[in-house]
């Protein structure tokens, strides 16, 4: 069953590049051959299952698909001289069957190589190293320096506790071969590291140190012009020289503002610090090497040090004192204690300094702005921006165009369009372009909207790359909760709707009902608001969108309602804006790394203060120095000065203090933090307004009187005239003189806070996503640089301190998916501690969720897990979270029974494993009967019960609920489908990077 190679056969199919060749065990050198794996994955199969007909056609589709699957994971990052190893390879395909959830096939084939590999040691003859030469750049051979790599890998584990040499050296020895390349000879290095990460968490920082030596290796020759190489320590006196050069060379090729040399570079070069190079996990330098470090010909030549400092110098260039708050900036970066969006990383102190994360757009209904909207999506997006459009004025299908006397096709094709425009402009493949279309509940073609996202139908009515979200008013969730009518209306007739929220929508929306039970409006359908939320929820699940976010608590609790209206959200749901046809909407991104900000005792408050004081100086600079790529940006952004302040990390913050996700402990943690972040940042901006100036539509808004984020919750509260709302007001700290001062002095931004995904600059700090759960112990996370073994050092700190961690406990891991809940000798407080994300109520992340919103002025990107998706569920989960009074929501992430168990192995392996963690408290009693129900801890599904389909559209119940009882979606479970809500570790989806 193992996998060998040989000569691949000629394919019409066969796209694997000519020059990827594999290293063999006797070191020799062949083509790669994806057959041989296919022939190697097909004997697992039949060894666990047999040869019967029936199996062997279930099998023969199955190795075609896993084959596929390995074959594009092997080759994604494939180059002109890429050398794997058969035994990487096979490293691979045990992966892929694993993830397949092919547990029993995984483990036959596991053990079949363990045979193999003792059956070789036995037969292999004492016989002395075999010389081996590198082949240089310009093709002269040299023997290899063995001794340099002892010294380069001895280097790497120094200073880290269980980690040595030698199983990286023996490994990587293995990988080599007679005329081996120097980037194969240090990637052979970084690779023998990266294989040991499962069992000792401590080898991803082996890994990193390896490719910062690769890298040094790389960016001081190119910058010398001849073969440079410097030691970890070399560069601890060669950092100052080298940022120079760096700088020199950077500005002459235009990437980097020539105003950076005008700083002071003796204080600047002084306070480098080159060992921060070794904080570095793998992924995370893994990532900055691929996608952020700037380069020129494919040849990386900015190193970690110099990239924090040239970020800093950019955010602090029109600083009166430059030097020192560039090192203050640099002080933070470089310690992972704040971390900047990845728009400004990518071009801080460049020649484009677009520094923004998030655009809003409102599209209005003419062709001049439909057509100006693509263009400026383009523009935004070009500089890495992330968008959020406004389609809702956009009239509807069948209504009436006056210019040309015909009727309207709605606003879905005007969609198609700004979906193909996203993947045009894919930010100079830096990362895909994206976007995300908002359309409100009462659109006409709200029901088209919903089907956007479907591998079905018209694919001139699809929408395959774009993300959707549903704006809901909270007069729809009043009718789904009283199992009423809802009227779906063309906003060219009911034009004010698209500014009204809170009871004047109703109000008017009622009015509207009315006009078209006279025969007033020419366009609208009735449809029973049940039928419509059951359709929502069910295209959530099946295509992951639209999403759910609500209209009215996002304009009820805006500090800006005086000179607008949120029209939408922004690509990732945490941005409240206004927005006009006249001005788009910006804000600029940053979030707090909470783990660097807890001790087991607790929150470090003093520390958490003086990071967010600099943070929010930070990210008010970002506004005057930005590029602009449109006029309407400028505009909006200059005049109110929002930012947008953020954390992540959250669960790396509760593994610290020892506290469970699901907990009322956790929940209290998340106010208290989101409670001194949201003091802080107020309080830093009302500063800033005392040196620099109020922004100038200060007067008239909330801060204007008094009304800080925790006192506009009580506009909500009354806005909803006694319809449950389940929040919390309290608060810890004295808000009072806090409040007066920002009365009296002002503030410099309109926003301050907003809870991003960060995705990606999580992973550049080693943390958690956000404030996510933890998804999986020991998974692969798969994204644009790579994929990567993730385990959860927290975790096997705590199973070393209870002498449990060894192989065995590895191996359950992979086995149990990650999971700790069946595996007998961990005690129940770490299962509980450790449980994973599916293995959490969501109630829990509303809960927390609630806490953090009294305090945003803006949202969060909050997303969902659901480990086994019904329609009673999600409806429960979702009307829970309006209850809670959320404003947003964002993916849903769904596991259910046929993702976890494979049809090859049904009823027999593959098991979903659920903890019996902390249960969730009871729900507090309602206001009135129609108030949502807090959905009930789950408990573990079964995972062998066959489940049927939602319809698309489900029917009617037969006979109406009874007076004032609340109105069930279908409880029926889902069938889980490919791309189905949330894969979580996608390389192309925006949250996921």
């Amino acid at each position: 069953m193992s996998v060998e190679t040989g000569q691949r056969p000629p394919s019409s199919s066969d796209t694997t590049p000519a020059t990827v060749r594999v290293i063999r065990r006797d070191g020799s050198v062949s083509p790669f051959d994806a057959n041989k794996i296919s022939v190697a994955v097909t004997k697992a199969f039949l060894a666990v299952e047999g040869g019967d007909a029936a199996a062997s056609s279930r099998i023969h589709h199955l190795v075609k698909e896993l084959t596929e699957q390995i074959e594009t994971t092997l080759l994604r990052h494939a180059g002109p001289e890429t050398a794997l190893h058969i035994e990487q390879i096979q490293d691979i395909v045990e992966l892929a069957l694993m993830r397949g959830e092919h547990h029993k096939v995984a483990r036959a084939y596991v053990l079949y190589r363990e045979e193999r590999a003792k059956a070789r040691e036995a037969e292999k003859p004492a016989s002395s190293d075999v010389a081996i030469s590198v082949k240089a750049a310009d093709g002269s051979l040299r023997p290899l320096d063995w001794a340099r790599v002892s010294h380069v890998v001895g280097e790497a584990v120094a200073g880290l506790e269980d980690v040595s040499a030698e199983p990286v050296l023996a490994e990587a020895k293995r990988n080599l071969y007679d005329g081996i390349s120097a980037d194969e000879l240090a990637l052979a290095q970084i690779m023998a590291a990266r294989v040991l990460v499962e069992q000792e968490p401590n080898y991803s920082y082996v890994s990193a140190r390896l490719l910062a030596d690769k890298l040094r290796g790389e960016a001081l020759s190119y910058l010398a012009g001849v073969p440079q190489q410097a030691s970890q320590d070399e560069m601890t006196t060669r950092y100052p020289q080298y940022f120079r050069d760096y700088l020199k060379r950077a500005i002459e090729l235009e990437l980097v503002n020539a105003e950076l040399q005008t700083f002071d570079l003796d204080k600047i070069t002084a306070a480098i610090h080159a060992e921060r190079d070794l904080d570095f996990g793998f992924l995370g330098l893994q990532t900055l090497y691929d996608r952020y470090f700037q380069h020129h010909d494919g040849v990386r030549f900015e190193l970690p040090q110099a990239f924090f400092m040239r970020v800093a110098m950019g955010l602090a260039i029109r600083e009166d004192d430059r030097e020192a708050r560039a090192i203050e900036f640099y002080e933070l970066l470089s310690t992972f204690h704040f971390m900047a969006s990845t728009p400004t990383l990518f071009n801080s102190g460049t020649t484009r300094p677009q520094l923004s994360s998030c655009f809003l757009t409102t599209v209005d209904d003419d062709l001049d702005s439909i057509f100006q909207a693509y263009k400026n999506n383009a523009l935004l997006a070009k500089y890495s921006g992330g968008l959020g459009n406004d389609w809702t004025p956009v009239r509807g299908l069948g209504a009436h165009i006056k210019g040309t006397n015909g009727q309207s096709q709605g606003v879905v094709p005007f969609l198609k369009i700004a979906n193909d425009t996203a993947v045009a402009v894919n930010q100079g493949g830096k990362r895909k372009g994206a976007a995300c279309a908002y359309l409100e509940t009462w659109h006409v073609d709200i029901e088209e909207f919903l089907d956007l996202r479907k591998n079905t139908g018209d694919d001139r009515r699809r929408t395959h790359d774009m993300n959707t979200a549903n704006w809901v008013p909270d007069e729809f969730l009043r009718r789904v909760e009283a199992d009423a009518q809802w009227t779906l209306f063309s906003p060219n007739e009911t034009p004010d709707l698209h500014d009204l929220y809170g009871n004047a929508f109703a109000e008017r929306y009622r009015e509207y009902e009315a006009a078209a039970e006279r025969g007033e409006l020419k366009v609208f359908r009735k449809v029973r608001a049940v039928d419509l939320w059951r359709r929502m929820l069910t295209m959530l699940f099946e295509t992951g969108h639209p999403w759910i976010t609500f209209k009215d608590p996002c304009n009820l609790r805006s500090p800006q309602q005086h000179v607008g209206v949120v029209h939408s959200s922004n690509l990732c749901t945490e941005i409240t804006l206004n927005t006009t046809t006249d001005e788009v909407a910006v804000c600029n991104l940053g979030s707090v790394n909470l783990l660097k900000h807890v001790t087991p005792e607790g929150l470090d408050t003093q520390r958490l203060e003086k990071t967010v004081r600099t943070a929010v100086r930070m990210l008010d600079n970002v506004i005057d120095i930005n590029f602009y790529t449109i006029p309407e940006a400028r505009r909006s952004n200059l005049r109110h000065r929002p930012i947008g302040l953020g954390l992540m990390g959250f669960q790396d913050a509760l593994f610290e203090i020892g506290v469970p996700l699901s907990s009322n402990e956790a929940v209290q943690f998340a106010d208290t933090s989101m409670e001194h972040i949201s003091y802080y940042a107020i309080s830093a901006s009302t500063d800033l307004a005392e040196e620099r100036g109020q922004y100038q539509t200060f007067e008239g808004s909330l801060w204007s009187k008094g009304i800080l984020p925790i006192d506009s919750m009580q506009l909500l509260i009354d806005a909803r005239q006694g319809d449950a709302l389940d929040v919390d007001t309290s608060s810890t700290l004295d808000w009072a003189p806090l409040r007066e001062r920002v009365k009296t002095v002002g503030m410099r931004n309109s926003n301050v806070m907003a809870i991003a995904p960060t995705a990606t600059i999580s992973n550049i700090c080693g943390v958690g996503q956000s404030i996510e759960p933890l998804f999986q112990n020991l998974f692969v996370k798969s994204n644009m640089s790579g994929d990567f073994t993730v385990v959860n050092p927290h975790l096997v700190r705590s199973l070393k301190e209870r002498g449990l961690w060894d192989e065995v406990m590895v191996s359950d891991l992979k086995y149990f998916d990650g999971s700790l809940g069946q595996i007998d000798r961990v005690p129940d407080d770490l299962k509980a501690l450790y449980a994973t994300a599916f293995e959490i109520e969501s109630k829990w992340l509303v809960d927390a969720g609630s806490r953090r919103q009294k305090w945003i002025d803006q949202a969060q990107s909050l997303n969902l897990y659901i480990a086994a998706p019904s329609g009673r569920k999600l409806d429960e989960l979702y009307r829970y979270a309006w209850h809670k009074g959320l404003k947003t929501t964002y993916y849903l992430r769904a596991r259910s029974a046929t993702h976890v168990e494979k049809s090859t192995l049904r009823g027999t392996d593959g098991k979903l494993n659920a903890v019996s963690a902390t249960p969730a408290p009871a729900a507090p009693a309602s206001p009135k009967p129609a108030a949502a129900p807090a959905p009930a801890a789950s408990p573990a599904p079964s995972a062998s019960a066959a489940v049927p389909a939602v319809p698309v559209t489900a029917p009617a119940p037969a006979a109406k609920p009874e007076p004032k009882e609340m109105p069930k979606v279908s409880d029926v479970d889902f069938v889980a489908t490919e791309g189905a809500a949330c894969r979580i570790d996608d390389p192309d989806c925006e949250a996921c990077q």
